[in-house]
């Protein structure tokens, strides 16, 4: 079967241009060296954990992937910049605990001043031999301005507004975005396209858009290495293909996690979170709600973050074969993609 390449797979030197995104409370150390191990890329999600809990999963990803323990991991750790302004001034700073374990590269978004801590990625490796890559994630032209030609990153995340999680919630249509990132910066690093993608075909189309790259998250919440609880993989096994998932603040307002910068929101599975806030239900009548759900595990307000590409699958596997079967179905839609020329 022809391989794909570009320059993602170069630079990351993997088979399959297929990047597991960082998903706090989805994607860890197992499920990331899952990817990386089945041939593509494997980010953890930080979220809130701390430095001890992240150097654990990287040292997991290592003993996965059969390294030594002084080896660089394949493996790349996404962090949230509204969080690291709390924990880098905190007695539990992040940033230098997760670089002493050599992880392949890092990944930045949702925050005001990212740049700072992109200087403070590159000032560490300037002493080292080993180079950590630098991913940004941006919503919007202005923002893959700054990350190429300011903070000169290594890879532009161009994510959509049909992505799951957290993102820009003035964000245009992946599709949209790419190209206009395309146009506006023709030197440019590369970029990875996010955003609601859960197939080949997806991926494929992609990749003769201009993208050099895909970074999937929803798609991997169907596998068993994601720490998804059996309530949220069930929910997102039952999830429709239209109208259910929605974006809003209303879910991280009653998880006590509402710290995002402007212009930025979550998209989650509907459910009576929602159907709370169109009741007119006041933040206080809302939270007791949520509360008294969560004590006597009442799933219908449980938190499931998710992108519309959510009701594409319906059955859990394990990450080595949802990376199989992606690189299967690219390759053969980028050969049918080719039969259209004469």
């Amino acid at each position: 079967m022809p391989q794909i390449k570009t320059s993602i797979t170069r630079l990351l030197n993997i088979p399959v241009p297929i990047i597991l995104a960082p998903m706090g409370f989805a994607g860890r150390g197992e499920l990331a060296s899952a990817v990386t191990g089945a041939g593509g890329f494997g980010f953890i999600g930080a979220e809130f954990m701390s430095s001890h809990d992240l150097k654990q999963n990287l040292k997991l990803a290592r003993k996965n992937l059969s390294l030594k323990e002084d080896d660089p991991i394949p493996v790349g750790v996404g962090l949230i910049g509204w969080i690291l302004d709390i924990t880098e001034i905190s007695d539990d700073p992040r940033i230098t605990a997760i670089l002493e374990e050599k992880p392949a590269a890092v990944w930045f978004a949702f925050g005001t001043d990212l740049g700072r801590y992109i200087a403070q990625v590159r000032e560490y490796d300037s002493k080292r031999k080993h180079k950590t890559l630098v991913f940004a994630m941006v919503h919007s032209v202005e923002d893959a301005i700054q990350a190429a030609n300011e903070w000169k990153v290594d890879v532009i995340v161009v994510e959509g507004i049909e992505a799951g999680g957290h993102g820009g919630s003035e964000a245009p249509p992946l599709l949209t975005l790419l190209q206009a990132v395309i146009h506006a910066i023709p030197a440019r690093p590369p970029i990875v396209a996010a955003g609601g993608i859960s197939t080949g075909q997806q991926i494929a189309a992609l990749l003769t858009a201009g993208a050099e790259g895909v970074a999937l998250g929803t798609r991997f919440l169907f596998t068993h290495e994601c720490v998804y609880t059996p309530d949220q993989k069930e929910a997102i096994k039952k999830a429709e293909l239209v109208n259910s998932t929605v974006r809003t603040l209303a879910f991280d307002e009653v998880g006590r996690t509402n710290g995002w910068p402007p212009k930025h929101d979550g998209r989650a599975l509907r459910n009576n979170i929602i159907q709370d806030v169109e009741d007119g239900l006041s933040f206080e009548e809302r939270l007791k709600k949520f509360d008294e759900s969560k004590e006597a595990k009442d799933t219908s307000r449980l938190i499931v973050w998710a992108g519309v590409g959510v009701g594409l699958t319906s059955s859990i596997s394990y990450a080595k074969d949802v990376i199989r079967n992606l690189q299967d179905d690219t390759i053969n839609a980028l050969k049918k993609a080719r039969q259209i020329l004469e």
